[in-house]
């Protein structure tokens, strides 16, 4: 495939609005553009500067279909980096698509999935973190994963990872001429100094890849499981949670056989929340497999909003709910004491966490909730304009690639090896760091991530 060869592709969602856009990018694209689009005032598209616009005549096989606006960028000060035009049409379904058949007539080829972003990337306008921050705009449901993604498409991530590569690159420098010239003294830190810069940079890679569990909860979500006995209010609390009626709610216990399951923003994160069965020991076929998912959902989760009836005594159903959470580890489990609308007989529970006293029906406690549920995971004073945070599984693994082999050369430092022997670890680490960032990273990855796109961005 030609790298630089022209792509149409709608750059609008389908269907009927006020206006499409329909992009075209490539070499010679403007050319093109002049067969089928006629400013109004004679002066071809081709001549304009630019960032011009012009209003005219939009062009199907030499007969005008329309009228709209083209608007000219010119290399390399354009979004993909090549020669771009965007025409904007009326938004009609089949007229759209007349403008884009126009274009492919014209000589354009049709875009695939991510096209355009991905031609800014390999013609070095926005680096991978930026690109996939791109999607992220594009799919935030919630104000935090907009503040998220919009800092990372500023380049907030890019710049610590040049600035921390920009480092390594340094004391992997040092390390050469101590290879290159081991009697004559031509490096320019010391090996203390060497070990100092390279501790330092390891904290704050460490600092970094903790990020993610920031990220991850904002941009990719929390698998969270509402658990406890049945008929404690866990589908009210999974309604609540969504602001609608998503699950059954009766007073018979064990109505919730299935788990069902939602994606919702609470807080400042996103949980993948898991609603289930009540635990209990049954004799009911159907309810026995609803129990034996949901000790499953249990074990998978990262968070579990363990559910108790505030208004009634702990029982053995109760106590054994609790022995198993006090089993669970590697997860998050914050005890909720709902029903305070009935009462409040129970106000403590034997777990770490203390718990929070809701009600599902008038939704008292629930701004409590959500305040613990994001406290968990992001920091009241966190400022996503000055704090670097990775927000991808690719992102993290890279990073934590890097932390790791640089953990191995401070090893290496402080133990008393000469500075070469760290060298190998140092030049991982980097190598590493600028995979994160798109440098060195496989034809195979790139394509994965722009396919997520729609086509036409």
């Amino acid at each position: 495939m030609n790298r630089n060869e022209p792509i149409a592709a709608i750059s609008t969602p389908y269907g009927r609005g006020g206006i499409a856009v329909i992009r075209m990018s490539g070499e010679g694209v403007l050319s093109l553009a002049d067969r089928i689009f006629r400013p109004a005032g004679g002066q071809p598209l081709s001549s304009l500067g630019g960032g011009r616009t012009a209003y005219g005549e939009i062009l199907y096989d030499g007969a005008a279909i329309d009228d709209g606006i083209a608007a000219v960028f010119r290399a390399p000060h354009a979004f993909t980096g090549e020669d771009t035009v965007e025409i904007s049409c009326h938004g009609g379904v089949l007229l759209t698509q007349r403008v884009l058949e126009a274009a492919l007539l014209a000589g354009c080829r049709m875009a695939e999935a991510g096209e355009f972003t991905k031609r800014a990337f390999l013609n070095g306008k926005i680096s991978l973190s930026q690109a996939e921050a791109v999607i992220g705009l594009i799919d935030a449901a919630s104000e935090e994963q907009l503040k998220l993604s919009s800092a990372s498409s500023r380049g907030v991530l890019h710049g610590k990872v040049n600035a921390l590569a920009d480092e390594l690159t340094e004391l992997i420098a040092s390390v050469y001429a101590y290879i290159d010239y081991p009697d004559e003294d031509l490096t320019d830190m010391t090996a203390e100094e060497l070990a100092a810069r390279a501790r330092r940079l390891h904290g704050e890679l460490t600092a970094l890849v903790a990020s993610y569990r920031t990220g991850r909860a904002v941009n990719e979500g929390i698998p969270t499981v509402i658990a406890g006995k049945p008929n404690t209010g866990k589908s009210s609390i999974l309604n609540r949670l969504l602001g609608r009626e998503r699950a059954i709610v009766t007073d018979v216990a064990g109505t919730t056989r299935d788990t069902v399951e939602e994606t919702a923003a609470v807080g400042r994160v996103t949980l993948r929340l898991c609603d289930t069965a009540g635990l209990r020991d049954t004799e009911d076929a159907v309810e026995k497999i609803g129990v034996d998912r949901s000790l499953e959902k249990l074990n998978e989760a990262d968070l579990v909003l363990a559910v108790f009836d505030s208004s009634k005594p702990l029982d053995e159903e109760d106590r054994a709910f609790l022995a198993l959470l006090n089993e669970r580890e590697g997860c998050e489990i914050l005890p909720i004491l709902n029903k305070a609308d009935l009462g409040d007989l129970v106000t403590e529970l034997p777990l770490s966490a203390k718990p929070i006293i809701v009600s599902a029906v008038t939704g008292e406690g629930f701004d409590e909730l959500e305040a613990r549920i994001s406290s968990l995971y992001v920091s009241e004073k966190l400022d996503y304009d000055v704090t670097a945070v990775l927000s991808s599984a690719r992102q993290y693994a890279a990073a934590r690639t890097a932390e790791e082999h640089l953990a191995s050369a401070c090893d290496a430092l402080s133990s008393g090896f000469t500075q070469d022997v760290a060298g190998m670890d140092l030049e991982l680490a980097l190598a590493a760091l600028h995979e994160l960032d798109g440098r060195g990273v496989s034809e195979t990855i790139t394509d994965r991530i722009f396919h997520r796109f729609c086509v036409g961005k």
